[in-house]
């Protein structure tokens, strides 16, 4: 069995910092103390290094189709650079197809996966429809693959968009199975109607992807998805909050005591509407759902973040080239594939952003990267924490270090950076999964393939008492 020590580091979770070293045996770690015996064990020195447990992404879109195109990162490139960004683990969204099987688009999702990633990796399953068949289905997809989170998409009408039946049915069914409902909310019908209104007017630019979503879209979806929630007496998770406005209900909710959880995305607590009015079409590059939002948001959601009112950061990583994928809404916005690419900036963003300069500490750095999203999608404690008989994921971190974000530099296939140029302080130097490294020294070591599939716990089983009180 490989011995491996980590001696030297500082260790962060959630709850702790401090100085000691950790052994490794195989893919989990064996104990955690000082003069710990070093026979037939490779040494890593993380002097001056904080040691992270990895990151975990619990909103990702690697080779997706969407609008005629598919993402530019698959499970290789797209792990590949989630590693470079302290990314341990990621969860990808299983798309469905109505009146179809589901084991159907999950076959479709492992083979999309096959042999390709080198960080660990689980799926989220999309419900489009809520009927008997359906029904019928979720338990045996809960027991063989370990899926226990259903997304629902408010938004993308005729295409994803699913009724509030649809919503309301899947709380109930997820409350009766113990499985954790995401939303994409934001009200499709009224961005319909406020989309083909601006194009029969000639608005044809970027900047009318945000004009036609405004934020109370966003908040009157998510406070719908709330009110249907605590009805149902079920659990939520709402992705990629962007506002003020969804913030603010999530809020109320979790006043009243009901199971809703949020998160939010490094772009939007970065990058604001403006992006989108960059001349020669640049403004694309940020097209993405929800749209940015006035800059005035971004103090919002950091005290959000502060607070506990959103609790997780997801990537949304959905990269599609400028130019090829892009640019086929040159003439009509409505056509700009939406996404970007994110999935390795995350963790290094959220620290430099965060930690760097004094908004949160390096424990509510965890939570947020790694701990509260293992915890809420069945994964704790083996991931998102460094603690005897978890798994040795591992983020060795120079928190000195600086660097520039660039197209030029990072690893994503996509021939972009929504962060282009920005200056940011601490660095992911090595990163272990289940023991294994992947990244040493800033250099990639493992192949395609070395991840696994996870099957995770239900909701339920992650957390009792099943009733949680809001965090204040």
């Amino acid at each position: 069995m490989n011995r491996t020590i980590i001696k030297n580091g500082t260790i962060v979770t959630a709850s702790d910092c401090y100085q000691a070293d950790i052994l490794i045996e195989g893919e989990t770690v064996k104990s955690i103390g000082n003069e710990l015996p070093e026979q037939n064990a490779d040494i890593i020195d993380a002097s001056g290094r904080y040691v992270f447990p990895g990151g975990v992404d619990p909103h990702t879109h690697l080779d997706m189709p969407f609008g005629g195109t598919v993402t530019k990162d698959d499970f290789e490139t797209g792990t590949i650079a989630a590693a470079f960004g302290g990314t341990t683990t990621i969860i990808d969204f299983c798309l469905t197809d109505k009146n179809k099987p589901l084991e159907d688009s999950i076959q479709t999702w492992h083979m999309k996966s096959k042999d390709k990633a080198v960080i660990d990796y689980s799926f989220h399953l999309m419900i489009g429809e809520m009927n008997e068949k359906v029904m019928e289905q979720l338990p045996a997809i809960i027991d063989n693959h370990g899926i226990t989170s259903f997304k629902v998409f408010m938004a993308y009408k005729n295409v994803f968009q699913a009724d509030d039946e649809t919503l309301f049915q899947t709380l109930l069914a997820a409350k009766d199975l113990g499985a954790l409902v995401m939303v994409h909310a934001e009200n499709g019908d009224v961005i319909h109607y406020l989309t083909e209104k601006a194009l029969a007017e000639g608005k044809i630019e970027p900047i009318h992807h945000a004009l036609t979503r405004p934020p109370e879209i966003e908040g009157e979806a998510t406070g719908r998805a709330a009110q249907l929630t605590d009805l149902a007496d079920s659990q939520l998770y709402v992705v990629h909050v962007s506002c003020e406005e969804a913030v603010q209900k999530i809020a109320e909710a979790r006043r009243k005591g009901a199971r809703i959880y949020g998160e939010t995305c490094p772009q939007y607590l970065m990058l604001d509407q403006s992006y989108m009015e960059k001349p020669n079409f640049e403004g694309a590059k940020y097209v993405w759902s929800p749209p940015l939002r006035e800059k005035k948001n971004q103090d919002v959601l950091w005290k959000a973040i502060h607070c506990g009112d959103l609790q997780t950061i997801g990537s949304d990583q959905c990269s599609f080239d400028f130019k090829g994928q892009k640019d086929l809404g040159k003439n009509d916005f409505t056509k700009i594939p939406n996404g970007g690419p994110m999935i390795e900036d995350r963790f290094s963003i959220l620290y430099s952003e965060g930690v760097a300069k004094g908004r949160i500490s390096l424990q509510k750095f965890v939570e947020l990267t790694s701990a509260k999203a293992a915890q809420l999608f069945g994964l704790a404690p083996r991931k998102g924490t460094i603690a005897a008989g978890s798994d040795a994921d591992l983020v060795i971190f120079n928190p000195e270090a600086t660097r520039t974000i660039s197209a030029d530099t990072h690893h994503m296939a996509v021939d972009y950076s929504a962060f282009e140029g920005m200056k940011i302080t601490g660095e992911v130097e090595t990163v272990l999964v289940r023991g294994n490294t992947v990244i040493q020294d800033k250099q990639l070591v493992a192949v395609p393939g070395s991840g696994s599939y996870l099957k995770r716990e239900t909701f339920n089983q992650q957390h009792s008492p099943f009733r949680e009180t809001a965090s204040m």
